[in-house]
């Protein structure tokens, strides 16, 4: 008579199949889960030959219902590697993790932000306004000259004060890890340039 592993023997090198071998041959859980149930049939297929082979039919009876046993334990392992396997994928490495506070400079942009004039310039506009509408004209025309200067020379005031209270803005745009995306104003340059890496700092970014 043939002699072949006990079931409680082959019951424990089935248990091999209860770890993950992905995780050491860089195999897919689909693929790994393909080849244990292929490996579990062929040995299978071998235990029944060598169950044919017992010379009694009671033996033999016992032989392939040990080899049917320890078959469907080396599927319920592998499924259960299989398992674990995409559980283990699907979970991020510390590097793989997105950090939502953390992102990168795609650009900046530096426009002219218009002042505008006040009460200051409109007065003293307007006085020169006024002065100059009083050369021209006389009578009621001269005193319309006047008005009209004033009023032109107040605008005119304005508009210099505005021009010279002219000041930049940098605005800067930031690309997020999570794929959103943020402008930021800033009265000074920031002192960055697209490419840069930044996050969250308060209401503003910093460089990291």
């Amino acid at each position: 008579m043939i002699r072949r592993p006990t079931l409680i023997a082959a019951l424990a090198l089935a248990g091999l199949f209860s770890t993950p071998a992905f995780a050491q041959n860089n195999m897919s859980p689909k693929a790994q889960y393909a080849y244990d149930s292929k490996q579990a049939s062929t040995r299978y297929a071998d235990d029944k030959k060598l169950c044919a082979e017992e010379t009694s039919s009671k033996a033999r009876m016992q032989c392939l219902r040990d080899a049917k046993t320890e078959y469907d334990q080396a599927i319920i392992n592998a499924k259960a590697a299989q398992k674990a396997g995409n559980s283990y994928a699907s979970q991020p490495s510390k590097q793989q993790q997105v950090c939502a506070d953390c992102g990168k400079v795609v650009a900046v942009n530096v426009v002219e932000k218009a002042g505008e004039g006040g009460a200051l310039g409109m007065i003293g506009g307007g006085v020169a306004g006024a002065l100059l509408g009083r050369q021209v004209g006389s009578g009621r025309g001269k005193d319309l000259a006047t008005l009209a200067g004033a009023a032109g020379g107040a605008y005119a005031g304005k508009q210099v004060e505005g021009h010279v209270k002219n000041s930049k803005v940098w605005n800067v745009t930031v690309q997020y890890e999570t794929g959103a995306r943020a402008d930021f104003a800033f009265d000074q340059d920031p002192g960055l340039q697209s490419g840069d890496l930044v996050r969250n700092s308060g209401n503003g970014i910093t460089r990291r």
